[in-house]
């Protein structure tokens, strides 16, 4: 890398203290940070950097501790939804992180419209980020178009490039510790899984919309199981009537581990299992951060943004682009043409 971490010459020394603005709930919006905190962390070692997030963002935020030296809690502020604002407690919020010395104060939550307000009061001695293409640059040396048009996984990383931080690739990561392992373990006993012969199906998603239907989910599920694959269902404790609704829709049995898995665990089932298939949700994040071969359906979202990048070992299913009235709904074929190729490519691979 340069010299200094120069923000285009703006810098003159190395920045100590940094804070990271990104207040987006889902593990998804998490894991697509990843390799930008990885750049970060490999060009400064040295620094202490620090995620101003959400409560879901916490527990990442120290699996991450080879890159995150720690988490605060975002406190809200106007034109953010996951937190309602009051003022008092922004107030005091902004107040206290002013009174310490923040070197740098990156915002990489999204365009900026509402929030680069925000970081832009957190008194850093320097501030970077992102700025709508269509409004004024609050300053050209530090602040990037925000990208709309790339891959969520590049735009922090173009953002970076224009810093000067030297990138590190865009995979992207999820350490297993020996108790997720454990955590697994005992699931794996209690359900009498058959590691390497099952099949995750996760029919969850945070935004409804962005649900596949039931009965394909049950059809795809029940072809899959005449192969002689164990049928995994996997969703959060919320979702268990959805799991349950494609057990009963399905003519197979399936085990149904909605709710009964942390976080750690659910990773280590993907981890060991064949295949997933699932809707556009954070789980899909997981199995690319992990490698695991999927097939990602995709209904009310857009796949060039959201879809994994290897399109050899993720498959991306259907799209609603260029119609947001009319998207495509995927059909079982279609999903499973792209499970069947998966499988038949693993076992090539081994043989």
């Amino acid at each position: 890398m340069r010299t200094h971490l120069d923000v285009n010459h703006q810098l003159t020394s190395l920045p100590h203290r940094i804070l990271l603005v990104r207040s987006l709930p889902g593990l998804g919006d998490f894991l697509c940070l990843v390799p930008a905190l990885r750049a970060l962390r490999l060009a400064l070692p040295e620094a202490d950097i620090r995620l101003i997030g959400l409560q879901q963002t916490a527990g990442l935020v120290q699996r991450f501790q080879h890159y995150l030296n720690g988490w605060l809690s975002f406190p809200g502020c106007p034109g953010i939804p996951e937190v309602p604002f009051c003022a008092q407690r922004t107030i005091a919020f902004l107040t206290e992180i002013q009174s310490s010395e923040v070197d740098l104060a990156l915002q990489l939550h999204g365009n900026g419209t509402h929030i680069n307000s925000f970081t832009m009061l957190l008194g850093a001695k320097h501030t970077a980020g992102f700025f709508p293409p269509c409004h004024a640059c609050p300053d050209p040396k530090s602040f990037f178009p925000y990208p709309d048009q790339e891959p969520e996984v590049w735009r922090p990383l173009r953002l970076l490039e224009f810093l000067g931080v030297p990138l590190q690739g865009d995979r992207l990561e999820f350490p297993l510790s020996p108790s997720d392992w454990q955590a697994f373990q005992k699931v794996a006993s209690a359900f009498g899984l058959q590691e390497g012969n099952y099949v995750c199906i996760h029919p969850g998603a945070s935004v409804v919309g962005r649900r596949w239907a039931v009965q394909r989910f049950a059809t795809v599920a029940d072809q899959l199981a005449k192969q002689g694959l164990q049928i995994v269902l996997t969703g959060t404790l919320s979702e268990q009537e959805l799991t349950q609704a494609v057990a009963q829709a399905m003519q197979f049995p399936a085990i149904d581990l909605a709710g009964k898995t942390g976080l750690g665990a659910i990773a280590v089932l993907l981890k060991r299992a064949r295949l997933l298939i699932c809707n556009d949700t954070g789980v899909s994040h997981l199995a690319d951060a992990l490698q695991v071969p999927s097939v990602v359906i995709f209904t009310q979202s857009d796949p060039l943004r959201w879809g994994p990048l290897d399109r050899q070992l993720h498959r991306v299913v259907g799209s609603s682009l260029g119609d947001n009235e009319n998207p495509l709904t995927p059909s079982p074929a279609m999903v499973l043409a792209e499970a069947t190729d998966l499988l038949q490519q693993e076992i090539a691979y081994a043989s």
